[in-house]
């Protein structure tokens, strides 16, 4: 037997703000919201959980509300890359016009990675450009 990885579970202050902020960093879709949560998935999952078997479709997230605000460095974060034919550095502009920001959480000069975080302060990262 082998988990299928359903989702992550994003908290925030407000849940549904943030949701639709990843969908729009994402190109994803926002499929349901509630106060108790909001649920983002890439646009291609819904037609695909039909026709996958159920530990190949592929996670989402889901957004929950918090009365705490982000107080210390994600112990997880994560990590989005572009492909090659992609402008990487348009993408990350991109980003920081949806309100990201770029930061530092003690990455050496020579990184190949940008450390942002979204507009709740989690730390996500976009890697230099590759194939697959």
């Amino acid at each position: 037997m082998a988990l299928r990885w359903y989702s992550t579970v994003v908290e925030s202050t407000d849940h549904k703000k943030l949701a639709r902020w990843w969908a729009e960093a994402l190109g994803w879709d926002v499929i349901f919201e509630t106060d108790d949560e909001a649920v983002v998935v890439p646009p291609w999952a819904r037609d695909l959980s039909q026709q996958l078997e159920f530990h190949r479709v592929p996670p989402g997230f889901v957004f929950v509300p918090v009365v705490h605000e982000k107080t210390t460095k994600n112990r997880l974060h994560w990590d989005f890359a572009p492909h090659t034919s992609d402008d990487r550095d348009a993408e990350i502009a991109r980003l920081v016009g949806l309100g990201a920001t770029i930061i530092d959480v003690g990455q050496p000069d020579e990184a190949t990675w940008t450390v942002l975080a979204d507009p709740d302060g989690n730390e996500f990262c976009v890697l230099s450009a590759r194939e697959q």
